[in-house]
């Protein structure tokens, strides 16, 4: 689903799909590459065989796009990889193009403004209904689960927008209400001096993207991304020493824009040899394998 994504986008770009179980794809086997010429891969693969095909495209001097999360079997495998795709002046870019949805592009700049002054703690939710379509899928309900499909999203979201934050998480809860691996996880911040909750879900019959960050001066919120329907943020700017704020509204309507605006970041990484690495792979990496150990199997 993820590569038809990416080869729509891609327009003429797009030379032709490598998969061996669809009857579509014009490559049953990386073999069958040989001789092809192309500059880039987009890996839309199950999270335990990016490794290996990312190691196979490098060595064959392909840039890569991955889809989040990028894990590995360990930090050090990981670190090799990037060191690697720099050596070689390629691009490995690891794709969360939430940072591409209006509403969290536009609270950046809000963040960076500090109009808040002292952020206290920020909510983040993040939920879908898609629990019975894992349940369904042989390597989907493994591992993880919905922590490792949707808490790497929102760690990108808060490395983007607060990228000299350094917070560390302890799963507080981490249920299987349908699924084998967990459909709910619920996650906070701790030796921080910003308080940050985190909850994902596959039970959220309704897609749900909820953001509340309070600070001194007042209050940011997001409802909703464009990717379902229209999305708001609301500004609240305090009133002291108490009162209904005063509240500014910025709607964005429906339409999903990140997977072209993406790509087209990503393209211009590549035609630029500009070697992309913000670290937010380690950190994601560390943090979600800190969280394994809570993890029944």
């Amino acid at each position: 689903m993820q590569g038809q994504k990416r080869a729509k986008v891609a327009g003429d770009d797009f030379i032709g799909y490598l998969d061996p179980k669809i009857d579509f794809a014009q490559y049953k086997n990386i073999s069958d590459l040989m001789g092809v010429d192309y500059d880039a891969v987009a890996i839309c693969t199950p999270n335990f065989a990016k490794e290996e095909y990312i190691d196979y495209f490098i060595e064959q001097e392909k840039n890569v796009l991955v889809e989040k999360p990028l894990l590995c079997k360990s930090l050090d495998n990981l670190l090799q990889l990037r060191n690697k795709a720099k050596t070689r002046q390629l691009v490995l870019y690891t794709a969360y193009n939430h940072r591409f949805e209006p509403c969290i592009s536009f609270l950046k700049e809000q963040i960076r403004s500090e109009q808040l002054g002292k952020i206290y703690f920020v909510r983040l939710i993040y939920g879908n209904g898609t629990a019975r379509l894992v349940k369904n899928s042989s390597w989907r309900d493994t591992g993880l689960g919905v922590i490792e499909d949707l808490v790497p999203h929102l760690l990108d979201t808060l490395s983007y927008w607060f990228p000299d934050s350094s917070l560390d998480f302890s799963l507080v809860n981490a249920s299987n209400f349908e699924n084998l691996a967990p459909d709910h996880g619920i996650l906070v911040s701790h030796n921080s001096r910003m308080l940050v909750s985190l909850e994902v879900s596959l039970c959220a019959w309704r897609n749900t993207f909820v953001c509340d960050i309070y600070g001194e001066n007042g209050s940011f919120h997001i409802n909703g991304l464009c990717k379902w329907g229209d999305s708001e943020v609301k500004l609240r700017k305090r009133v002291l020493p108490s009162g209904v704020p005063l509240e500014e509204s910025h709607v964005f309507p429906s339409g999903d824009p990140t997977w072209k605006l993406e790509y087209e970041y990503f393209k211009d990484l590549v035609q630029n040899r500009s070697y992309h690495d913000e670290g937010v792979d380690f950190e994601i990496q560390k943090k979600l394998g800190g969280l394994s150990e809570f993890i029944e199997p």
